[in-house]
């Protein structure tokens, strides 16, 4: 059995005109695909807004803190379920611009939800929330039961 080697040319089968432009038509809309689904996605993903959240724990509490700046404390909603801090918040914001030569005015609204798992039990009734500055901030005192008990070891 005998091998010939020929020379690869890879535009020999687009010789026709017709598949040439069939080619690059099918490129452009692939291309055009790409740029419209990563503009569109950017978009959907700057107008979704979630506050950030910190979790921390002292001897006695669990503290949350979330970051809201700009909200009116009433459009804050707080509650506390099987062991589940929900935080809902509706989120308007307007800015206006005036000047001699154009006027600009921007809106966005746009509700949140944020879950955070406690780790440990907590006093229903001493819970305690507190917002300053653009900060939310929660204190869920523990329950005597999640308080964790400090024993010394010895070393030898």
């Amino acid at each position: 059995m005998a091998y010939e080697l020929t020379t690869w040319k890879p535009f020999r089968d687009l010789a026709h005109l017709g598949d040439f432009d069939r080619m690059r038509r099918e490129m452009d809309r692939l291309w055009g695909t790409f740029f419209e689904d990563t503009v569109e996605r950017r978009a959907k993903e700057e107008s979704v807004w979630l506050p950030s959240v910190d979790v921390s724990e002292t001897k006695n509490d669990l503290v949350v803190k979330a970051e809201l700046p700009g909200m009116d404390p009433k459009d804050i909603d707080i509650t506390l379920s099987d062991g589940h801090l929900m935080i809902k918040g509706q989120k308007k914001h307007e800015k206006e611009e005036k000047d001699e030569d154009y006027h600009f005015v921007e809106r966005s609204y746009g509700s949140f939800v944020r879950a955070v798992h406690l780790p440990k039990e907590v006093k229903h009734d001493k819970i305690n929330a507190s917002y300053k500055n653009g900060v939310l901030k929660i204190v869920l005192p523990k329950s005597e039961e999640a308080k964790t008990k400090e024993v010394k070891i010895k070393v030898e």
